[in-house]
């Protein structure tokens, strides 16, 4: 069994607990956000358990507050917040965005696309002691015109955002753009793959919430299950095609 571990790249990722206050310290300037949530983020919960459930061929982790005995939940809050799209810090491209987003961006050839448009990111995923798990390899989209190297997994706003929060790209925006908040992986298990999703609190997002209950998450499930798990197949292609690389550290 190996791991494939795709999340969405926001400044935050993988970053340091004190990189995650201070994004949650910017965001409560803006945004009420609930103790609970804030100790979560910043690893300070002890009784945090994973409530799973499978939903459309995606196994989902929520996480639940033993003591509190509550879920937590999420919702977007566009056209009001788009912090991802102002706070991204690199936009990884699977074969098929590289395939839409040439022609989106008016480009008759890949090669002039790849040229102009795109960088080589590369970077880590660490384990929950702290440790290099996984080494990642791909291309990414320029998130500005002359985005250089020591940028790379800083927060940048994205120049395809409007001033009214919208995607220039929509709908051919990169598919790791439609999974935020979601974090997705795939365990490898006699040959099939099981694709698996979990929230990642990069300390950015104002939309989670406690609840009781999963009724009301449900519907957003549904809605991202199918997209979850497409990216991750999308990955496995491009991968595949030598568009990227993945390294497991042993």
């Amino acid at each position: 069994m190996y791991l494939i571990l795709i999340s969405y790249l926001t400044s935050s990722t993988s970053s340091s607990s004190s990189s995650i206050r201070d994004s949650l310290e910017l965001l409560a300037k803006n945004w009420s956000i609930e103790p609970q949530i804030y100790d979560l983020q910043l690893g300070n919960r002890k009784d945090v358990y994973d409530t799973t459930l499978t939903v459309d061929k995606v196994t989902y982790h929520i996480p639940t507050l033993a003591t509190d005995k509550l879920f937590v939940l999420w919702r977007c809050l566009w056209p009001d917040c788009h912090n991802c799209c102002d706070r991204q810090g690199r936009l990884p491209l699977t074969i098929d965005d590289v395939h839409v987003i040439t022609r989106k961006m008016g480009y008759r050839l890949e090669s002039d696309f790849l040229k102009n448009e795109t960088k080589i990111s590369s970077w880590d995923e660490k384990d929950e002691k702290g440790r290099p798990s996984t080494l990642f390899t791909m291309l990414s989209l320029k998130r500005k015109e002359d985005e250089n190297d020591r940028e790379d997994g800083t927060p940048i706003r994205c120049r395809f955002l409007s001033k009214e929060g919208n995607c220039g790209l929509q709908p051919e925006k990169p598919g790791v753009c439609w999974l935020y908040p979601f974090a997705s992986w795939i365990n490898i298990e006699n040959n099939v793959p099981v694709v698996h999703a979990t929230f990642q609190f990069t300390g950015d997002c104002p939309g989670f919430y406690l609840s009781d209950s999963l009724d009301q998450m449900t519907p957003v499930l549904n809605e991202y299950a199918k997209t979850i798990y497409n990216y991750n197949m999308a990955i496995r292609r491009t991968i595949r095609n030598n568009y990227g690389l993945i390294n497991f550290v042993t």
